[in-house]
């Protein structure tokens, strides 16, 4: 890639006051990155929900400055940038409206792994939270298997731990920039986790972890999942919001329930019995539930001879990198509704051109 189109990528996300969803309009409206800060005021004003503030800050060139030092830590560092429009960004993130523009990404694990399950839960994690993480983490052992979780203490930090332990790539969603790490203690634990995982976030270096940067990190935490599992919670708190955000995505949650009388498991056990996650007891369910089985199915054979129309040929071409796609990130790409792209996935689907997932995924046969 590039080196100016990459700074005019990261510097999309900068535009203050913009994000994510409306850059992502203004790349569709523009046609590119690159295309934004090349185009008249008169004609950014056009562009629904631009303002003449946002329109100000684009033409003023300010944010290519500061992308341009981004990229000068990024080389330094041997970070990787994942661009939303590009293969390598996270597939099932992709499919989430709001998904960062940019990532940062500096470790080895595949991002788009075969199954990937969030694990989230309490800071103040208890013998039996951390215990009943333990083991769910070195029962899940499957094929092409990636583990998320955010990096913090309590059943964050158990999560990845064991998943280093038991040789699972795992990945850290930070709330900060990569040019540090919160908390500090997890220092020697994030190293490991780089030479089989990685750290990931949608934040520039320079970032602290500031309390409204955590919402988004939790985003990413939902978004890249199969199936999120909250180990131990209270009512209140971020393990909920992800869960919560997670079932907003359309992914399947999962909790692990606890005695009636313990703090740290009335938000599972309010998730469960609010049915906005599936009991759990250990990581078979998950594989059953997930269905999860290591048996190929054959697959149904595409009608011969079939001709698409214009529209299915457009869904087809978006799909056609045979990874996940969510039926939101297919509705934007194509400009299609909501109701007539759904009749055309049933459709493919019934020809065999096109299988649907768990989250409303869907890909090519």
């Amino acid at each position: 890639m590039p080196n100016q189109l990459l700074q005019y990528q990261i510097a999309i996300s900068l535009i203050p006051g913009i994000g994510d969803v409306n850059a992502k309009k203004l790349i569709s409206y523009c046609g590119a990155a690159e295309a934004v800060f090349r185009e008249t005021k008169k004609n950014l004003l056009k562009i629904p929900g631009m303002g003449v503030a946002t329109v100000n800050a684009i033409l003023s060139q300010n944010v290519l400055e500061r992308a341009e030092q981004e990229m000068l830590f990024i080389e330094k560092n041997e970070i990787s940038t994942l661009y939303f429009l590009e293969k390598n960004y996270p597939t099932r993130l992709k499919s989430c409206l709001d998904s960062p523009v940019m990532l940062y990404y500096k470790g080895n694990a595949n991002l788009n792994a075969s199954r990937v399950v969030s694990v989230v839960g309490t800071r103040r994690s208890t013998a039996y939270g951390r215990e009943v993480c333990d083991q769910l983490i070195s029962d899940l052992t499957s094929p092409d298997l990636l583990v998320v979780s955010g990096l913090a203490y309590g059943i964050d930090t158990q999560a990845h731990r064991s998943s280093v332990e038991n040789n699972i790539p795992t990945v850290g969603i930070l709330a900060h920039g990569l040019d540090r790490l919160y908390p500090a203690q997890n220092r020697a634990l994030s190293e490991k986790m780089v030479e089989n995982g990685g750290l990931l976030t949608d934040f520039m270096s320079a970032t602290v972890p500031d309390r409204e940067n955590f919402p988004k990190r939790n985003r990413i935490v939902a978004g890249m999942a199969d199936a999120l599992v909250v180990v131990e919670s209270a009512k209140r708190g971020g393990a909920l919001i992800t869960a919560n955000i997670a079932n907003s995505y359309n992914r399947d949650v999962f909790a692990f329930p606890g005695r009636v009388s313990d703090t740290y498991s009335e938000g599972c056990n309010y998730l469960i019995k609010t049915n906005k996650a599936a009991l759990i007891q250990n990581a078979a369910d998950i594989r059953y539930l997930m269905n999860w089985d290591d048996v190929k199915k054959p697959g149904r054979q595409a009608k011969l001879f079939r001709e698409l129309n214009p529209e299915e040929q457009q869904v087809m071409e978006i799909l056609k990198n045979g990874e996940p796609v969510g039926i939101d990130y297919i509705v934007m790409q194509s400009k299609l509704s909501n109701s007539k792209i759904a009749a055309i996935l049933l459709s493919l689907e019934f020809d065999g051109m096109v299988s649907s997932l768990p989250g409303k995924m869907y890909k090519a046969v």
